[in-house]
């Protein structure tokens, strides 16, 4: 097994982990307060994450503007699709912004030939496809939407704003593996940790001016409420070392594929433990979305 898939699974796996925390901290904080415990709080432990790193292994980076610029735009890119989702969910299109929101793997792929010229294979394409058809699936399973309703919703503002967040974590992605490519060096754990620590402290940076403009108090209550933030924060950065490296060492647009397997922990979560009753177009979504990850491997 690869080392890119190890991590994409480790990714995937604390991602949902993190989204599971941040529930029980968005009772207390805003949406953009509850947001704001990933980069705040997940900065101190990836710099931390960094230094121990550099000591084990000392080697020059090739920092430059153009890694800055990669790192900017994926931070940016990342707090924008965000917030494009959050505007297609406050306009009532749940269920179409989250299956819109999943073309988020195809529009990665076309970035990834756009902006770094790294091919894409027609099987990686009918792997995404594939996968795809399982997130529709998983998503809309137990929402009030028929699949017609699905198909010719996409012009209505709530899908555009769901596919803007999917063109820009596709960015995201696709920026992040260019920036830690810039760097060079023969550790691709200490370029992923460096690009994350650039991402983060741009997050931090952009997040706290964005409370202190227009949600004025919220910081405080994010520090009152700093111990559930902790673990939000420790969550998110422990999946944002898994997709970092991940990225760095696979084609983003694999990576994100294979991530796609988020959803399945969050059936299994709500299968096993939660004891949520199922049906039958959840397993087709769950069998979909494990067969794209499996076409994706024998490529």
């Amino acid at each position: 097994m690869e080392l890119w898939f190890i991590f994409t699974l480790a990714a995937a796996f604390f991602q949902n982990l993190r989204n599971s925390l941040q529930k029980s901290i968005n009772s207390v904080l805003s949406t953009a307060g509850a947001a704001y415990t990933r980069f705040a709080f997940g900065l101190p432990l990836a710099i931390i994450y960094f230094c121990f790193l550099l000591w084990q292994d000392p080697q020059n980076l090739s920092w430059s503007w153009t890694f800055a610029g990669w790192a900017a735009l994926g931070g940016i890119a990342q707090v924008l699709a965000m917030w494009f989702l959050l505007r297609s969910f406050a306009l009532k299109s749940f269920a179409v912004g989250t299956a819109y929101s999943k073309t988020e793997t195809f529009q990665t792929a076309l970035f990834t030939i756009v902006l770094l010229g790294e091919a894409v294979t027609s099987m990686t394409f009918l792997a995404i496809f594939i996968s795809f058809f399982g997130v529709c699936s998983l998503s809309l399973a137990k929402m009030t939407i028929s699949p017609r309703q699905f198909l010719f919703s996409w012009a209505n503002k709530g899908a555009l704003l769901a596919l803007a967040n999917g063109a820009m974590l596709g960015v995201s992605a696709v920026a992040y593996r260019g920036a830690a490519l810039t760097l060079g060096g023969d550790s691709p754990l200490l370029a992923a940790s460096a690009t994350l620590v650039t991402a983060l402290a741009i997050q931090t940076f952009v997040m706290t001016a964005y409370l202190l403009a227009f949600e004025p108090g919220e910081i405080t209550k994010v520090w009152r409420n700093r111990a559930k933030a902790s673990f939000v924060g420790a969550a998110s950065v422990l999946g944002s070392v898994g997709w970092f490296t991940a990225m760095t060492l696979q084609n983003a647009a694999i990576v994100r594929a294979v991530g796609q397997v988020e959803l399945i922990f969050t059936f299994l979560t709500s299968v096993l433990i939660f004891k949520e009753k199922i049906n039958r177009y959840e397993v087709l979504g769950a069998l979909l979305i494990v067969g794209g990850i499996l076409v994706l491997l024998l490529d």
